[in-house]
């Protein structure tokens, strides 16, 4: 039998993952972006945010939603130093400057898609959730064979995850339309270039597999 990555999702093997869907890069308030000057925030980020609220969010709670229905494991990654400073942070996040403290506003998930209070909230300071958490031991420990990958950025952290999930044996599924980055470009090359390493639907087909109904 040849081996594949186009597998349907098996709830009790799957999990769902968020990834750095918080107020820091995706609020309007968010340390990103609030310091920038009104003209700039809207040349730089008109689109990402347009996007974000009127398209990619929605797909987010579309998804969230028919995980918990269908009893699959929802999972939340986000950027924070586990100090004040951010000592603790990677050489790569201290050169570029990135930074959220520890316990701030800027690293909690956006409401929009609010962990509920058994879901799991894991923090990074590095670009790959598997580099700088436990997540490879926690999704052992549930027995999670299949990870399915919503977030932000597409070209980023997002691509970071899904190539480290691979090479830890995992079955990804990334969902296209619930993952942004800041054009539509990057977007776009950044699926092509990582759809060698995974299985890329979108919300619609997701749900449906799951046999659930799509949100009118």
């Amino acid at each position: 039998m040849a081996l594949t990555r186009n597998i349907p999702l098996n709830p009790e093997n799957s999990a769902l993952l968020f990834i750095d869907v918080q107020n820091f890069s995706a609020h309007r308030e968010g340390a990103e972006f609030r310091s920038l000057p009104r003209t700039t925030f809207e040349t730089e980020y008109g689109w990402f945010f347009k996007e974000l609220d009127d398209r990619v969010i929605p797909n987010m709670q579309s998804i969230q939603r028919a995980a918990r229905n269908a009893g699959i494991e929802v999972m939340y990654c986000t950027i924070e130093s586990l100090t004040h400073d951010g000592r603790d942070r990677s050489l790569d996040y201290k050169i570029t400057g990135l930074h959220v403290p520890k316990g701030d506003w800027n690293g909690r998930v956006i409401d929009q898609i609010a962990p509920k209070d058994d879901e799991i909230v894991l923090t990074k300071s590095s670009s790959s959730v598997f580099i700088s958490t436990q997540i490879d031991y926690i999704l052992r420990n549930l027995g999670v064979r299949q990870l399915i990958v919503s977030g932000l950025l597409t070209d980023q952290c997002v691509e970071s995850a899904i190539r480290d999930a691979c090479d830890l044996g995992y079955l990804v599924t990334q969902i296209t339309d619930a993952c942004l980055t800041f054009s539509s470009e990057r977007h776009s090359n950044s699926l092509r270039a990582i759809k060698g390493y995974c299985r890329q639907i979108i919300t619609k087909d997701m749900i449906a597999e799951l046999g659930q109904e799509i949100d009118q």
